[in-house]
């Protein structure tokens, strides 16, 4: 790829996520038809790109290929064809796998188009831009999709940039990912309560389900351990997360948005300790299983099978998911506790959280911008790659998507992770969304605030052995604190983790992010 310095810093990032990986479980603008010729690809028709050679365009996504995406696909190259002289053939990281195949994808000098990238991605959308291994699309932009330059706002695309360039294409999606506490609102009303809005209201509806249920209130598996260190981070003050450890384990954060250029790891404050005092106080409780840490099925799962009463996840999934979740439990209309809430300390999603990202092995840059445009401008494209083919995948009724009468989902379900394809002006609700979005959204984005690390791009490669080093404490000893599960009483366990983690290095790895920081202005 672009030399040594891309390969080194991929390989640390690899060295990091494989111990992970071990540990862990509407307006149709589209208007681009064909000119009167029916000639496809030439420069007339696709501003003044040559398009008279087809191109086929990789495009890799995570998650897994839906039973009905090839038949998808076909009908969205078909309009590729007409309107590009392209196709894309979809290649999918499945979700176990995104921590150290995504980072090899660029790592290995595979030659692939198009790519899903985020800053908080196994490898950040910064780091692969700071190395060379994205196009540069700036000047591209008003040549090849002036219509997708204009459609996004130009303070959208400044939270894009690195050094002032452009390398990747932005969402234009409304969403809120703070983590929270979905949880059954039929049993709330029983124990006659009407909302958890803080963690003493989340006991009392724990120790009340514990009291009257034949189930836990939380029956996860481990990963539930880095939920609960959220609601740690989320309920302290205004500690925010900070760079330099993976925001998928116990990570570094900052004590406030203005001190963003000071980090610290919270295993070495009071609060943490009292933490881990209250979580081990929790599992003795019942509040989760004995056997959480070798669990294998999730909250979620569990919640839908009438055994759980609650489940830890961000507010967009609870959102989400909130159809299947009725369908699963009829009476159980879950509501939410949103961690960050009563602190003020929800968090703007910017739009280059999901980003579409061409890579310098791709061998049609222009024609893949040309792409992008199409699926975020042109309604028709835009449905085909969210939602699927109308009158298979789902039908309008009232201006709301439902699954089409026989719809069978082990035929006919189909769809893409394409998230950084998502354009607020062409979303259509779903009869499976909570209908509760649109207005909780718009109370947040009264009071959200910016992350002040928007833009910044940590190079680990200075410190990779004792990333590496932590990641191994915090999948052990971290985990078990935060579900209480230390063998150890759990201030000593505490005092283990503290000397594991200096050990380790982590105040190494402090100064150089702080160092990394200090010359670091956001973006927002």
């Amino acid at each position: 790829m672009k030399g040594k310095k891309l390969a080194s810093s991929l390989i640390a990032v690899l060295m990091l996520t494989g111990v992970l990986a071990a540990c862990s479980s509407k307006n149709n603008e589209s208007g681009n038809a064909p000119a009167a010729s029916g000639t496809p690809g030439t420069a007339a028709n696709t501003g003044g790109v040559d398009t008279s050679k087809e191109a086929k365009l990789v495009y890799y996504l995570w998650g897994s290929e839906g039973v009905a995406n090839k038949a998808i696909l076909a009908e969205i190259n078909k309009k590729l064809k007409a309107d590009l002289n392209a196709s894309i053939e979809v290649k999918y990281i499945d979700w176990p796998d995104t921590a150290t195949k995504y980072p090899l994808l660029f790592a290995s000098g595979e030659k692939f188009d198009l790519s899903h990238a985020s800053p908080g991605a196994p490898v950040s959308y910064f780091t692969l831009a700071s190395e060379g291994a994205l196009v540069d699309i700036t000047d591209m932009l008003d040549k090849v999709a002036p219509k997708l330059k204009a459609e996004i706002p130009a303070s959208v695309w400044e939270n894009t940039k690195y050094k002032g360039r452009i390398y990747g294409v932005p969402s234009l999606y409304s969403e809120y990912t703070p983590t929270g506490y979905a949880y059954r609102s039929d049993l709330l009303k029983k124990y006659g309560m009407d909302k958890i809005s803080s963690i003493d209201d989340m006991v009392k509806y724990m120790d009340n389900v514990v009291a009257n249920e034949s189930f836990p209130p939380i029956n996860g598996k481990a990963e539930d351990a880095q939920n609960m260190y959220r609601m740690l981070v989320d309920t302290t003050d205004m500690w925010l997360n900070a760079p330099g450890i993976s925001s998928t384990e116990l990570n570094l954060v900052t004590k406030s948005p203005e001190d963003y250029k000071t980090v610290f790891h919270p295993a070495f404050t009071q609060e943490f300790e009292d933490w881990a005092v209250k979580m081990r106080e929790w599992a003795d409780k019942g509040y989760w299983s004995k056997d959480v840490l070798s669990a294998t099925l999730g909250g979620k799962d569990n919640f839908r099978a009438a055994n759980s009463a609650g489940y830890l996840t961000h507010a967009q999934d609870w959102i989400g998911q909130y159809g299947a979740d009725m369908k699963a439990q009829p009476e159980s209309d879950p509501y939410f506790f949103t961690f960050a809430e009563a602190n003020k300390k929800i968090k703007r999603k910017m739009g280059v959280d999901n980003s579409t990202v061409i890579s310098t092995n791709s061998a049609n840059p222009e024609r893949s911008l040309m792409v992008i445009e199409k699926f975020m401008t042109d309604e028709s494209y835009y449905n085909l790659i969210q939602y699927g083919i109308e009158g298979k995948q789902y039908v309008m009724d009232n201006g709301v998507r439902k699954n089409p009468p026989g719809y069978n989902e082990k035929t006919d379900a189909g769809g893409f992770s394409a998230w950084s394809l998502r354009n607020d002006k062409f979303v259509v609700p779903s009869d499976t969304e909570n209908p509760i979005r649109n207005s909780l959204y718009a109370e947040w984005d009264k009071v959200a605030i910016d992350d002040p690390y928007n833009g910044f791009s940590f190079d680990p490669s200075n410190v990779s052995t004792e990333i590496a080093a932590i990641s191994n404490v915090n999948s052990q000893l971290g985990i078990q604190l935060m579900l209480g599960k230390t063998s150890k009483d759990p201030k000593a366990a505490v005092a283990d983790y503290r000397e594991q983690l200096k050990k380790a290095g982590v105040d190494k790895v402090i100064a150089e992010v702080e160092k990394q920081l200090a010359e670091f202005v956001p973006v927002n």
